[in-house]
């Protein structure tokens, strides 16, 4: 507490003196207060009229030393003008000195209290969040695949390149996303997700870019959009191949001038925002197909990330199940359980279609009907079983498998022999075999 009239302290004292949470201590000028910074003060309560500094002055050394400390300016002046530009300077409050002080400074010092506390907290889940989405905490396993990944993280992590992620439905592109933002230098901003395909075509545009009163029936307030919320953050476009047409170019123009107007509104708002975009489509296909737009592609591409499905994860698929099976158990406050051997040979035996959404169902059904804290094969059961046996149920040729093996790859990708060459561990000259034989033979 800064003040420098005596009877004033006094006064301040005996209030302050009442509530055994006060730890206070008192200074008569902005020097001797300034000079104390150090210890850390939650709350500082200020007379504007000090006989060595100037109450603005002493403000904004105070802010300029931690903006955290809630300031509450006390004066005999009542004049609005000072009190409101006291505000705009970073003041938490300004209060008169008459016979409702001690109830008005009691109230103010509360109120910043909680305003401290809600900081902290606030500090501290930013904090608990960046652990939680360690890349080795939030993305498990070791196979080749994945450790490609954490090679393509780091990057992304140190630079504001634009990351595009693709992959089958399932397989951790938000996860993906939240482990790049809160390991970069973005961390303390805010990470705003939005998912394309699951908002109203004609609602789109105001989520986004948000809109002003009365721009469209229904439209009773001003609403900020998606990308003001992320300002300074970074802004998760999730199934972006989902967009309509019609909205992709003002999305483009969007990210090429770095600004937004609201809908209904002529305010241009500067923005600093990151965009991570994600698709389970081949964006490359939907330009072809002109469903997307070309330069709206190559504006989002950046930096790509393809991840690989569960199914070619190997021993990474046990990891993550002892991982989920860990996280339920805890969640419900149950003992922890093993997997039998033989349960995990069963585990890694299915292709898991819906990828690690579809494991992390099948885990927690299997803790749920398990007994003796043990998973065992029976315990596991699979939401579409039919789809790991039909392919074998053909009766083909070992040629036969091959080439369908063969054509599933090539088609998957985009016929570059390398590629499937090196995912199936043979020659290139095995493939162009395979294909000539079979095809010859009418199959």
């Amino acid at each position: 507490m800064v003040e420098d009239d005596p009877a004033y302290t006094k006064f301040l004292q005996y209030v302050l003196g009442l509530n055994p949470d006060f730890e206070v201590e008192f200074f008569t000028s902005g020097k001797e207060c300034l000079a104390n910074l150090h210890k850390n003060p939650a709350i500082i309560t200020l007379d504007y009229s000090l006989p060595d500094m100037a109450g603005e002055q002493v403000l904004s050394l105070i802010r300029s030393h931690d903006p955290n400390i809630s300031v509450i300016i006390v004066s005999a002046q009542e004049k609005i003008g000072t009190a409101v530009e006291l505000l705009k300077l970073g003041a938490y409050d300004y209060i008169t000195k008459d016979q409702e002080t001690k109830d008005r400074i009691l109230n103010a010092i509360n109120n910043a209290r909680k305003k401290t506390s809600l900081i902290r907290h606030i500090d501290y889940l930013k904090s608990e969040i960046a652990q939680k989405y360690e890349f080795g905490k939030s993305i498990i396993g070791n196979s080749p695949p994945i450790r490609r990944i954490f090679g393509l993280l780091e990057k992304a992590c140190s630079t504001n390149i634009s990351v595009s992620i693709t992959g089958e439905t399932g397989t951790g592109k938000e996860l993906v996303a939240k482990a790049i933002h809160y390991n970069s230098r973005r961390k303390g901003k805010p990470f705003v997700a939005i998912n394309i395909a699951a908002i109203p075509r004609e609602l789109i545009e105001s989520e986004l870019f948000g809109h002003e009163k009365g721009a469209f029936t229904g439209a009773v307030t001003r609403r900020i959009g998606k990308f003001e919320e992320a300002d300074g953050g970074t802004l998760f476009l999730d199934e972006i191949g989902d967009m309509d047409p019609s909205l992709q170019a003002k999305l483009l123009r969007v990210l090429q001038e770095r600004e937004v107007t609201r809908v209904g509104g002529n305010q241009v708002i500067k923005l600093d925002v990151r965009v991570i975009s994600a698709t389970h489509k081949d964006l490359s296909q939907e330009v072809q197909a002109g469903r997307f737009r070309e330069d709206l592609h190559y504006r989002l591409l950046g930096l790509p990330i393809q991840l690989p499905p569960l199914r070619e994860r190997g021993n990474d698929i046990i990891l993550i199940a002892k991982h989920l099976l860990d996280q339920f158990t805890d969640d419900n406050q149950m003992s922890r359980f093993r997997i039998t051997p033989e349960a995990q040979t069963k585990l890694l035996q299915y292709p898991y279609p819906g990828n690690v959404r579809e494991l992390k169902s099948v885990i927690e059904l299997a803790a749920v009907m398990a007994n003796n804290n043990e998973i065992r094969p029976e315990d596991i059961t699979f939401a579409n079983p039919g789809r790991m046996d039909s392919f074998l149920l053909q009766e083909m040729t070992m040629q036969q498998y091959m080439y369908h093996i063969i054509r599933h790859y090539l088609k998957k990708y985009d016929d570059n022999v390398l590629e499937v060459a090196r995912r199936l561990d043979i020659g290139k000259s095995s493939i162009y075999r395979y294909l000539k034989e079979m095809e010859a033979a009418g199959i």
